[in-house]
This record gives structure tokens, C-alpha cells and sequence, in this order.
């Protein structure tokens, strides 16, 4: 049985037992704090589990999960991941242990065909109801059905004692007994056992207390079912391999490493192994819209990349190779996941640019030694710290230790690796949080036990309702209505405010929310008071919500656009749309030319102008997706979903308020274009009024400067050019005053220098001197043959810029190093800088410690 055949039969199983298959959820979790990514098939049913009128009963998935607790040992073990799916079927409140574990051993025994005799479970020691039903109802082999302890059969694994608060229970697992040859061969092995004998296939979560902040354990009036089975180990149980990477899920990719190889692949087995796992967890984050980046989510991608690279090179492959197994990924994955493969050019362009940098960064790695290990290389001697500055340049750059320690060895001091292995565990650990729940086990908004708010505001811009709650803050109130017109804050659309009134009594909405599909109108009662079970209207401020559907149409039409000039890879990474502006993110991974930005704005408006109609239809998420309609990555859709339809170019799932047409936009005008991380750009924009003002005051503008220029707005450009020659041409004749007055006074600067065995030190601080002058001079005092060192310092708008110049004898004899010596200098004022070893230039900052940078050639030259 291959891999999609298993998720198939999973998944018409449970459906046959009354379930609702649900899509996996993306690995970025949508409005969950508590993790950077998806880490099990329960995830997106947080809401269920704390709903006191759950929407679903019973559902069944196959989830994309990415995990990072455990990333040592990838490779290393036959079983542990950072991608993998999770197979998992739930109960909300409907059936509990007794149907759970029956379908459980019905799918492994019945469907998939895996001997009993093979199979072991355990329980929860103090779980007598699950023992009950593994040997009475099952009638499972007692010998084979364990007792174990908090650690191993409770969920969240030692809460009664740690916490944290919230929903838990008991759990049982299923194992599959591999035999007495793949464990440690002691007699009494069982699961609980530390060896790879007994592979944990499936575990069944029987969630029925809620944990106190006393420790205290009560009953849940609705006991729920969290079900979890890894498609890896499951596979590798049914394709009887040794580990998962014998399996159809790795297989390829592991051979398409080998075929790479020219050595023995048996001692790079873990390597191949790590290499083939991180690829898949790379590929599926940037799918879903995660780009490499020193933060959060992005960082743990750059880092799975890094980590791969180095792994790559100690099999021998010493260039970028990951990028090429992208669509050997897509290969095995597209059929359940059709998104690695409509993205598989761009997520290998994005890991290829990752494998150049890095690359890059290995090949510079000694200029980034001296720069953190400067103390060190002064004398100074620590082993703790120099672990600690080991650790932050492979944190940051990605360098590994024996690279660092190399450097130390050559450079004479000494590296402790057990501080850098202490500060690595303190990291895998700090990931391990990200990775788990925090506090409670579930982060919920106001417990209301009311029925979602019914939307009124696509046809309506008011409407008569009733007030369920009034809900006091700190200093400002919440109003809950049965039926509302306030659009709440979603999708990068801000929330309407307007007015609830009735008769003398006004509350003013400043802003509306949304949680668990209760619509939330936040602000303040202008006059009177309003309470539970009013009825009041409910006005939404007209010229702001048509001013922010400006935004939203244009929004869509910019996306389209995008992808007709630019290609495409363009895809959302994130929008905000204002009342006054929008906001745009795509991926796009070359610099926006002043052409293409000026033809995107061309054919948006052309569009507009063509007042093409704007259609809203609710459909099926399926036949959405097969009319091509575009969805934002970080949206979680239901079966039904309302796409947005601009002429015969933009097709997009949307719940956002639009307008008609698109000619009720006006004029759309480009205000900025700029890259906001590597391979994000964003483009902001302005319509209708907005866009009416902007150009209202750059007319302004241009008519002020044609004033000062004593011209008329259309001759200002020639006025502006002429005055910028002029003031070149007396740039230049300065410069060359100034410069021939300092060329005259040279002999008095050598003469007033400092002589340091036998070496004349020039120092000299300038003030509004172009720093061509003074690499003029720089070179000047070099060609007067004498063993000099000069450090000349300008100080141009309240920044300091310095050069430094060796006697080419000095650099000879003495081995004397500009480069090198400008970045400490240049460090005392804040700043940094670069060149040869005779001519070096920096920059800094803190000009109010220029004195010091002498201070500091000396004691160089001395050292």
C-alpha cells in the first residue's frame, strides 16, 4: 500500500462512521498566538473544543504538521520529523473512548490487514475504563495492554504537576511490535521502553478534565476525542520498512541525493536522511507562504535550509543542490497537496537565492570571526564566552562550530564546545515552547454562549437589532448584536465604525471585531445608555466603508496586474485595506523598475476606467478552486466561500466589502514600492479622494518651488537642472580651493605628527571637507615615501567619514592591515567600514568620540 492510498483509505473510513473530512489546515495557524506553526491535526479545532455548542460532531483530517523540538535527532532516529502528516479523527461532545478505540483497531486490523499478534496498547494507569475496553470489548491479550504514568499516557504529558491549565485527559496508544531483533533484546521490553523495538503507530487522546490553576483535575461537561496517527510511521509499519525514509514518502528524494554521491553512502546515511526531511518541511512552509528570514517562522525555514547545506557539504556536494530536489517533492506530494506543485518554480528559486547567501556567507565567515572574536584576538582569554560568541554566529549566520573552532585554533585561543552545546540545548528548548502550547491549553475570547452574528453589510448599510450583551473594559465598552451591518476587521480589512442608537442614547463604534463568528462593535456611548435586550439601529458610517471598498476593489485588481506584468509567482503575503490607503505584499524577487511600476498603475487604471463590473457569488469551495479563483494562504474557507469576480481577470475569495463597479474607484496612484524582506515586496496606493488630495497638494508643491525658482510650473525641471550644475561647478571649485590649501599646509601637518618608533602618526579632523579631498591627501601623504600611518576624519551632515592610509613599507615590514584596523576605529564611533591593506575607508555616527579614534590607532599600532 503507497502513502495516498493509506491517507485515502483513512479518510473514507471514518467518513463511513459519520465524520466530515475537513482539508488540512495551512502551516501558518490563522489567529492562534500560542505557535509559529500547525503541530497536529487538532490545531484548527481549538474553537470546537472550547465551543459549549460545538459547530461540527465528528471530523476526520489529514494535516500537514511542522515541528522543531526534536530537530537533533532527525536523521538520526528511524522516526522523528520536523514535516509530517497527521492523521487524526475527533469527537466534539459526541462519541468518546468506547467507539474511538473500536474504530482504531477495526482500521488496523480490519482495513489495513496488520496482525493482532504484532499490535500492543497501552493506558493510563489509573484508566480502568480503557483498560476495560481493550480486554473486554477488543478482547486484546492482557499480556500486551500496559499501565504506564503521567509522562507517557496523559495529555499534555505531566500536567496534573506542570500544567498547564485547561482541557487534558488520559490517552492510549497503539504500537506495532517490530520483534525481539530491533530492540534491546531484554526479555521484559514493552512499550515505555527507550529502544526502537515498539513503534508508536497511533495515539487516542481522551480529553475529559479540565485542569485548574489549583492543579485540580473536573470533569468537562463534554468529553472530546483527539486522535493522532503519523502517515510516516504508519507507512513505514505497512511497507514493512526499517525506518521512514525507506518509504514511498522519502524514498526518491533519498535516491535522487544518492545519485549525486561519489563516496560511501552508509557513513552519510543521517546526513541523507536529515537532507531528505528538511526539504519537505522547507517546501511546504514556503508553499504556504513562509519566506526565509531572521524572525519567527522565517527563521526556522532559513535555519532548516542552512542546516541542509551543511549537511549537503559533509557528503561532498559543495555547491547549491536543494533547490533541485523541489520537484521531486512535488512529484510525491502533488496529488494530496496541489499547491507544491503549482509553486514548485518559485519555492526552488526562493531555497536557490537561500543556498547562494549562505554560500556567500561561508566564504566571508573570517571577517565575520575578527569582527566577534576581536577581544580574543587582542588576548584576551574567556573559553564560556568564546562558546557563547560560537553559538550567536551559528544562530545568526548559520556558521558550524568546527568552522569557528578552526579560526580559534589558528588564532591561539580556546572555544568551550560544552558552552556552545549548553546554549544550543537552551535554544532547542526555547523552540520546544513554540512548539507547545502555552499557559492554557487553548487561548479563547470572551466565553459567550451565543450563536454567531448574522452580516447584514453587504446590501445593507443599517438595520434595526437586538442587543445580547453589553460588555464593560477597562475604558471602553463591547456591544453584541443578534444581526449587525459593522464589517469586523478581517483580511486585511480594518473594521467599520459608525452608530448604534436608540432614541437619545449613542454609541459610538470605533472599531469591530470578530471571534469564533461573534461580531464585536468596540467603542463608547456619546449620550444615555444602552443595554441587554434593546432594540436599537445600527448605522454604519457610509463614506468610510465606500472609501475603504475603494481600497479593496483596487486591491484586487492590483493582484491581477501584478501577475500580468510581473508574472505568475506573484502571490499575496499580506494586505492591509484602509480607509485612507492599501497595502499590497507579493513575492517578487527582483527590485521593481520605475517602467514596470509606472505600467502596473497604467493598466489598474485602465481598468477602472473601463468600469468593469465588480460580482459577488457565493459557491463551493471545490468549484472556487477549480475556476482558478486566487486564496489568500493565511484564510482558513468553509465549504461554502464568496469569490469576488472583476471582469474577466480576477477571480479571489474574498469576504470583504466591494463596490459595483470599477470606475466608483477614481484614480489610483501609486505612493511607495519597496522590498520589506527578501523576496517580499510591497506597493502602496491611494484611490478615489484620497488620491483627489495628493494630487491637490503636489500641485501645491510644484507651484511654491516654481515661485522660488522665479519660473512657471512647466519650465521648473529645466529651472531645477540648471541650479543643480550651478551648485556642481561651485562644489567643485571649493573642493579644489580647499584641497590646495591643505596640499600647502602638508609639510606643517607631517611636521606637527606624533613619531611612534620611528612611524609618524598623521591625525586630523575636518569639518564640511568632501571625502574625495581627503582621500586626495590620504594618497599625497602615502607618496611622500616615508613610514607614515594617516587617519583623516570629515564631518559631513553630522556624520563622520575617515580614511586610513599605510606606508606601503609598513605593510611589507611590519604587516600592518588598513582593513582590518578600520573597523575598530570606525567601531568606536558606532559605525564600520572596509578596503586594502594600505587604503581603507569607514563611517560612524557618534562624532562626539572622534577624539578617541586616535586613542585607538595608537594602541593598535601598539599592539
Amino acid at each position: 500500500m503507497n502513502s495516498q492510498f493509506l491517507r485515502e483509505k483513512f479518510l473514507d473510513f471514518f467518513k463511513s462512521k459519520g465524520h466530515k473530512i475537513i482539508p488540512s489546515d495551512s502551516l501558518v495557524p490563522k489567529d492562534d498566538p500560542t505557535v509559529l506553526f500547525t503541530p497536529a491535526g487538532m490545531n484548527q479545532f481549538k474553537s470546537q473544543f472550547l465551543a459549549k455548542k460545538p459547530t461540527l460532531k465528528r471530523v476526520a483530517t489529514c494535516q500537514k504538521c511542522l515541528r522543531t523540538d526534536d530537530l537533533e535527532k532527525v536523521g538520526k532516529t528511524p522516526w522523528h520529523h520536523t514535516f509530517f502528516e497527521m492523521l487524526g479523527n475527533f469527537s466534539f461532545g459526541d462519541y468518546f473512548k468506547e467507539e474511538a478505540i473500536e474504530w482504531a483497531w477495526e482500521f488496523l486490523t480490519e482495513v489495513l490487514k496488520i496482525d493482532k499478534n504484532k499490535l500492543w496498547v497501552s493506558v493510563y494507569i489509573e484508566d480502568e475504563e480503557s483498560y476495560r475496553i481493550w480486554k473486554e470489548i477488543i478482547k486484546a491479550d492482557p499480556v500486551k495492554i500496559v499501565k504506564l504514568d503521567d509522562k507517557h499516557n496523559f495529555w499534555p504529558a505531566e500536567v496534573k504537576l506542570k500544567g498547564p491549565d485547561g482541557p487534558c485527559g488520559p490517552c492510549s496508544e497503539v504500537f506495532f511490535d517490530r520483534g525481539k531483533n530491533f530492540g534491546c533484546g531484554r526479555d521484559s521490553c514493552q512499550p515505555g521502553c527507550r529502544c526502537d523495538r515498539f513503534v508508536e503507530v497511533w495515539n487516542l487522546v481522551f480529553t475529559q478534565f479540565n485542569r485548574l490553576s489549583d492543579g485540580t483535575l473536573e470533569p468537562l461537561p463534554k468529553k472530546n476525542i483527539d486522535t493522532g496517527m503519523g502517515l510516516e510511521r504508519l507507512a513505514s509499519v505497512i511497507q514493512n520498512c526499517d525506518t521512514n525514509f525507506e518509504t514511498d514518502l522519502f524514498r526518491p528524494i533519498v535516491e535522487e541525493i544518492i545519485s549525486k554521491l561519489d563516496r560511501d553512502i552508509q557513513k552519510f546515511k543521517e546526513d541523507i536522511y536529515a537532507i531528505s526531511d528538511h526539504i519537505r518541511a522547507i517546501s511546504f512552509a514556503i508553499a504556504d507562504g513562509v519566506i526565509p528570514s531572521n524572525e519567527e517562522r522565517g527563521y526556522v525555514v532559513r535555519k532548516l535550509i542552512r542546516k541542509s547545506i551543511l549537511h549537503l557539504k559533509r557528503t561532498g556536494i559543495e555547491k547549491a543542490f536543494l533547490y533541485r530536489l523541489v520537484p521531486v517533492v512535488a512529484e510525491i506530494m502533488g496529488s494530496s497537496y496541489p499547491e507544491i506543485k503549482q509553486r514548485r518554480e518559485n519555492i526552488s528559486e526562493i531555497i536557490l537565492r537561500e543556498e547562494k547567501n549562505y554560500f556567500s556567507i561561508l566564504k566571508t565567515s573570517k571577517i565575520i570571526f575578527r569582527e566577534k572574536f576581536k577581544d580574543f584576538l587582542r588576548g584576551e582569554v574567556d573559553e564560556i564566552k568564546a562558546g557563547r560568541i560560537a553559538f550567536q554566529i551559528y544562530d545568526t549566520y548559520g556558521i558550524p562550530f568546527e568552522l569557528t573552532q578552526n579560526f580559534a585554533m589558528e588564532n591561539n585561543f580556546k572555544i568551550s564546545k560544552e558552552e556552545f552545546e549548553n546554549q544550543l540545548e537552551l535554544q532547542r528548548l526555547r523552540s520546544q515552547q513554540l512548539s507547545k502550547i502555552e499557559k492554557k491549553v487553548f487561548v479563547s475570547s470572551e466565553e459567550l454562549n451565543l450563536k454567531p452574528t448574522k452580516f447584514l453589510g453587504y446590501q445593507l448599510f443599517e438595520t434595526k437589532a437586538k442587543i445580547l450583551e453589553v460588555i464593560k473594559r477597562d475604558n471602553f465598552y463591547e456591544v453584541i448584536l443578534d444581526k449587525t451591518v459593522f464589517y469586523p476587521e478581517s483580511g486585511g480589512q480594518i473594521g467599520d465604525t459608525g452608530l448604534i442608537k436608540k432614541g437619545k442614547s449613542i454609541f459610538e463604534v470605533l472599531d469591530t471585531q470578530k471571534s469564533n463568528g461573534i461580531i464585536i462593535h468596540k467603542g463608547n456611548f456619546k449620550t444615555g445608555i444602552l443595554k441587554k435586550n434593546d432594540t436599537v439601529s445600527a448605522q454604519v458610517n457610509i463614506s468610510r466603508r465606500l472609501a475603504i471598498a475603494r481600497n479593496h476593489t483596487a486591491t484586487h485588481i492590483l493582484q491581477a496586474v501584478l501577475r500580468k506584468v510581473l508574472g505568475k509567482h506573484v502571490q499575496q503575503h499580506g494586505s492591509y485595506v484602509g480607509e485612507n490607503y492599501l497595502r499590497f505584499d507579493f513575492s517578487h524577487f527582483k527590485p521593481l523598475s520605475f517602467d514596470e511600476v509606472r505600467r502596473i498603475e497604467d493598466l489598474v487604471n485602465e481598468h477602472i476606467m473601463n468600469n468593469e463590473p465588480v460580482v459577488k457569488k457565493e459557491i463551493t469551495f471545490a468549484k472556487a478552486k477549480k475556476l482558478g479563483a486566487l486564496a489568500f494562504f493565511e484564510e482558513k474557507y468553509g465549504k461554502k466561500v464568496r469569490v469576488v469576480f472583476i471582469g474577466d481577470y480576477s477571480k479571489e475569495l474574498c469576504g470583504g466589502t466591494h463596490l459595483d463597479f470599477t470606475s466608483e474607484i477614481g484614480i489610483f496612484k501609486i505612493t511607495s514600492f519597496s522590498s520589506v524582506a527578501q523576496g517580499i515586496k510591497r506597493i502602496e496606493a491611494i484611490t478615489g479622494k484620497s488620491t483627489y488630495k495628493k494630487l491637490i497638494e503636489y500641485e501645491g508643491l510644484i507651484k511654491e518651488i516654481a515661485n522660488l525658482l522665479n519660473s512657471n510650473p512647466e519650465n521648473i525641471l529645466v529651472q531645477l537642472k540648471k541650479k543643480i550644475q550651478d551648485l556642481k561647478e561651485l562644489r567643485n571649485r571649493l573642493d579644489n580651493l580647499q584641497f590646495e590649501y591643505i596640499k600647502a599646509s602638508l609639510d606643517e601637518i607631517f611636521n606637527s605628527a606624533e613619531n611612534i618608533d620611528g612611524i609618524k602618526l598623521i591625525f586630523k579632523i575636518f569639518k564640511d571637507i568632501s571625502l574625495k579631498i581627503i582621500r586626495d591627501i590620504t594618497d599625497l601623504i602615502k607618496q611622500k615615501g616615508l613610514p607614515t600611518i594617516s587617519l583623516l576624519i570629515t564631518i559631513l551632515d553630522e556624520k563622520a567619514f575617515m580614511v586610513i592610509g599605510i606606508s606601503d613599507d609598513l605593510v611589507s615590514s611590519k604587516g600592518l592591515d588598513a582593513s582590518v584596523m578600520i573597523k575598530e576605529i570606525a567601531g568606536v564611533i558606532r559605525g564600520s567600514g572596509g578596503g586594502r591593506k594600505d587604503f581603507a575607508q569607514g563611517s560612524g555616527t557618534d562624532i562626539d568620540k572622534l577624539n578617541l579614534t586616535y586613542l585607538k590607532l595608537k594602541e593598535l599600532l601598539k599592539r
